[in-house]
């Protein structure tokens, strides 16, 4: 027997004895030459391994051995050693499992490849809170306990840039010359780009991904792929962050480079992540829509914890210090914490739609934050509504920049300082995630305050 073949034969013992998925896989796509097991890390950045395709069985049989410190690793992958989950540890060692649902052909990859995404684990098989994924996990838990199932969708946004050099100021697709070349759903900015725009969506139908509207959006070069509603919430935060590694993949093919940074133009609109959410209630239907005005005052509670948990939860929604240049009317981006019915101004919206949709979108995040943390911050704040009965103030009507409400914070050491005095951080996420979390995001703002910026030579030099 050759060794190709010797390697198929083997792979196809070792697979069909790990069951269901990778069997599956296997039969449908042939043995892969590797596997991208991809685990985000506390910033979202997709950390892992290649692993040979011949060797898949053992990721579902043994798991992937990847060191719990990895959520210790700050934006550029350095570690934090005030987090005090490095070396002094012994930088043990936990579990990755596969996510259900996530092995996937790579379209884009040059060879034949799948990538699965992981989820941690300590070794004796308790979830590894410091995973995102698994904060997640815990509120999801904490609103089935309340008799609730999400239904959530994902909306993200996104540039096409020209490539350039490391640290150059970005160059959009289409020349960035003022307020004229907004140009805001415009079609023959998707025409001009539909041979990326259709592979993006083509690679979505082979993932499985449930993409849905692709929209020219409201900058040069910006655009916005949604994804459907799903009544998972864990699967739908998983997609938002295989999407974007999808939209990143398909632009380096076709030799751009696709950026969900939350500002990259000073002039032009960020980019954020909506994520709309309603509450399936067990039997089908939709707790926001029972009668009798039930329904309504779920509605109300549940916005009403939003509003008073975002001023606290803000590190999770905007976690980069470029994130907090998008909290100015300008970006389009809410800054106040307020809510209200068809108003695209406020941070949390009702949109229009009939009762059986009735939902919340949450408008604060930047794209790139940490899909598993701004939902996990979103249900609980929801959650912490509705077992409290919070009521809202009144719902704003009109532009919302120029209304009466608590701003959020633009500065970074502002959020930082709040998310770590918060009582409610502390007992939601727990005081470890708070501490290491914190303690992170105060070390990446250093980082950036301790640099001098291009126009401090241009002024001072």
């Amino acid at each position: 027997m050759q060794g190709s073949e010797r390697e198929r034969s083997d792979a196809d013992q070792g697979i069909a004895a790990a069951g269901g998925e990778a069997a599956n896989y296997l039969h449908t796509f042939g043995v892969p030459d590797v596997v991208e097991v991809l685990l985000p890390d506390t910033s979202g950045v997709l950390r892992g391994k290649w692993v040979p395709g011949h060797a898949m069985e053992k990721i579902w049989k043994d798991g992937v051995a990847i060191p719990q410190s990895i959520f210790g690793l700050d934006i550029w992958g350095g570690e934090v050693d005030s987090t005090g989950i490095h070396i002094e540890t012994g930088d043990r060692d936990g579990i990755c499992r596969p996510v259900p649902g996530t092995l996937k052909p790579v379209p884009w990859s040059p060879q034949p490849a799948a990538q699965v995404l992981l989820t941690m684990f300590k070794p004796d098989g308790a979830p590894w809170m410091l995973d995102p994924r698994q904060q997640l996990v815990a509120q999801v838990d904490r609103a089935a306990k309340l008799g609730f199932t999400p239904t959530v969708a994902f909306e993200l946004e996104f540039y096409l840039m020209k490539p350039g050099a490391p640290g150059a100021v970005p160059e959009p697709v289409f020349p960035a010359t003022g307020q004229a070349r907004q140009n805001m759903y415009a079609m023959s900015d998707l025409d001009a780009f539909a041979d990326v725009l259709h592979e993006m969506r083509a690679a979505a139908v082979i993932q499985g991904l449930p993409a849905d509207t692709v929209i020219s959006e409201a900058a040069p070069g910006q655009f916005e792929i949604n994804l459907y509603h799903r009544p998972d919430p864990l699967a739908a935060a998983d997609e938002a962050i295989l999407l974007r590694r999808l939209i990143d993949g398909v632009a380096r093919k076709h030799g751009l480079r696709a950026t969900f940074m939350a500002k990259p133009l000073a002039d032009f609109a960020g980019n954020g992540m909506h994520v709309h959410v309603s509450l399936g209630d067990g039997a089908g239907g939709n707790a926001f829509a029972r009668p009798d005005g039930a329904g309504d005052r779920l509605l109300r509670h549940a916005a009403g914890g939003l509003l008073a948990t975002m001023a606290d939860s803000l590190l999770f929604f905007v976690p980069s210090y470029n994130g907090y240049r998008r909290l100015v009317p300008a970006s389009y981006a809410p800054t106040g914490i307020s809510w209200g019915f068809d108003n695209r101004s406020v941070a949390v919206r009702v949109p229009n739609g009939p009762p059986a949709a009735r939902r919340l979108e949450h408008r604060i995040a930047g794209a790139e934050a940490h899909p598993h943390l701004v939902l996990a911050a979103i249900l609980a704040g929801m959650m912490e509504g509705i077992e409290r009965e919070i009521e809202p103030p009144p719902p704003l009507t009109g532009n919302a920049f120029e209304g009466e409400t608590e701003r959020l914070s633009p500065y970074m050491a502002e959020a930082v300082a709040r998310f770590l005095a918060s009582d409610y951080i502390g007992r939601t996420f727990g005081a470890d995630y708070q501490r290491i979390y914190g303690v992170m995001k105060r070390e990446e703002l250093a980082a950036f305050t301790r640099a001098i910026l291009p126009l401090e030579y241009e002024t001072y030099l």
